[in-house]
């Protein structure tokens, strides 16, 4: 464990070890954090990752700096960040200062420049959401909200928006979600179990109506409202 410890030089295999225990650590520290972290970084995801990134990478390049340090910064850091996560679902004043209200950057085709300049973003920037969303003309747009994640949410007018089977009163059948029973030939026994059937009857299935051996499957589905299976081959 010298390795963990500052030292006045390290070996090839103890900056390896430094390398995987800090992998794993930090692994570890964004499970705890939760899936918020992993998606559009807000205020106190941004300052996280700033703060855990810089802390981890100095003793991952100077041996003459201890582990011990950091990884007990980074778990104070962690126990700070789920304190302001529970603060900001339970008081409001706090939600709003971390997790602002979106406000409008375009309202019934008028740009509101007030709000780019609140975002600070450029009229280009603007621009290139919109050609991302395939809107090639601002007076289409009822209102575009600038999100606190730094996103931008855009809503049509109605007669620009996708016709509906329901707005053209079209009978269509219920919602169905695919559920994944093979993967690289092999059975995914815990989504099968949720559709109620049993590895003999899917290998039934597999070997008499598609004619196929389990091991020439990439992928396998079953629509959760019906046993219909959908297989993909490798190609």
């Amino acid at each position: 464990m010298d390795f963990f410890y500052s030292q006045e030089s390290l070996t090839a295999i103890q900056w390896i070890l430094r390398a995987v225990i800090s992998f794993f650590f930090l692994l570890i520290v964004t499970k705890i954090m939760g899936q918020r972290s992993l998606s559009q970084l807000r205020l106190l995801d941004f300052i996280m990752a700033l703060s855990i990134g810089n802390i981890i990478a100095h003793p991952l390049s100077d041996q003459h700096l201890g582990m011990k340090g950091s990884m007990i910064t980074i778990g104070v850091l962690v126990i700070l960040y789920l304190i302001m996560v529970f603060l900001s679902l339970k008081w409001l004043k706090f939600t709003k200062f971390v997790d602002p209200s979106p406000f409008p950057l375009i309202k019934n085709g008028e740009i509101f420049y007030k709000g780019l300049t609140k975002a600070r973003i450029p009229i280009d920037v603007l621009l290139t959401e919109l050609r991302k969303k395939q809107i090639h003309d601002i007076q289409q747009v009822a209102l575009a909200l600038w999100e606190s994640d730094g996103t931008i949410s855009f809503f049509l007018e109605s007669q620009y928006q996708t016709l509906t089977p329901k707005d053209m009163k079209l009978m269509t059948k219920s919602f169905s979600f695919p559920i994944t029973i093979i993967k690289d030939g092999k059975i995914d026994f815990e989504e099968l179990k949720q559709t109620g059937k049993d590895e003999d009857w899917l290998k039934n299935q597999i070997r008499t109506v598609h004619s196929l051996d389990m091991k020439n499957i990439l992928l396998a589905t079953m629509d959760d409202n019906n046993d219909k299976i959908n297989v993909f081959l490798y190609k």
